[in-house]
């Protein structure tokens, strides 16, 4: 049984029930959540391994109960995305939309905090790392968070990263601000790089692509059929 990192569209069934058990608990163990799926706590245990490594659930140990310590699991806001349903992203841009009527110069602040704290969390964890495995970690925490990135190598020391998922689609949709930060976002990353923009969802293309090439280097020349197959035209 696999164990490995998963990120939210790879979830199995099996998994998907190990989570819905944890949550309808709160908090369970894999002994817990076994006697509610009526399967193995070994079968939970693994399930359990691949949602933590994927950021959906979180634990923490508990003592003082009969026999070993153990492990109680959660849903973290990750596991908590997967259940918002289709209504989630209309209610954000719903409530951007009050916030604009009540202070339209507060919408550009909500974003650029958003843009802050993001950059902030991603260079805590990518500190220290050469540009190559900077941007593979950033790519790996986009993943999670579903925007199903992958990473390829470009002549010269650059790096084009594809976010084949938008999981902000319904706000970026009706706000240009949303992608403006993310770009932002990317480059507040990666100080380091020259981030650009070559294809965007929002203007018709099937995926958000970005070339990042260390500061002061020649652009890269992306192939010219390469960059049609990532846009609908």
């Amino acid at each position: 049984m696999d164990s490995a990192p998963v990120a939210s569209a790879n979830l199995s069934t099996a998994q998907r029930h190990v989570l819905i058990a944890v949550k309808r608990r709160g908090e369970a163990s894999a002994d817990e959540a076994a006697e509610i799926l009526g399967i193995t706590p070994s079968a939970v245990r693994q399930h359990l391994a691949a949602l933590r490594s994927g950021g959906f659930v979180a634990s923490r140990r508990v003592r003082g109960r009969p026999g070993r310590p153990a492990d109680l699991y959660h849903s973290t806001e990750l596991g908590e995305s997967l259940f918002a349903g289709p209504s989630a992203g209309d209610l954000s841009v719903e409530l951007l939309g009050h916030i604009e009527d009540e202070d339209p110069e507060l919408v550009p602040r909500v974003f650029e905090r958003r843009r802050r704290r993001r950059v902030e969390q991603c260079r805590d964890q990518l500190a220290g790392m050469s540009l190559g495995d900077t941007v593979a970690g950033l790519a790996a925490i986009l993943d999670a968070e579903g925007y199903m990135a992958d990473v390829d190598k470009l002549p010269g020391d650059s790096y084009r990263l594809t976010l084949h998922s938008c999981a902000i689609w319904a706000v970026a949709s009706h706000y240009g601000l949303a992608c403006t930060t993310e770009l932002e976002f990317m480059q507040g990353v990666l100080p380091e790089a020259e981030v650009t923009r070559i294809v965007h969802k929002v203007a018709g293309a099937y995926v958000c692509a970005y070339e990042i090439r260390p500061r002061g280097t020649t652009p890269p020349t992306s192939h010219p059929k390469a960059r049609r197959d990532l846009t609908s035209a």
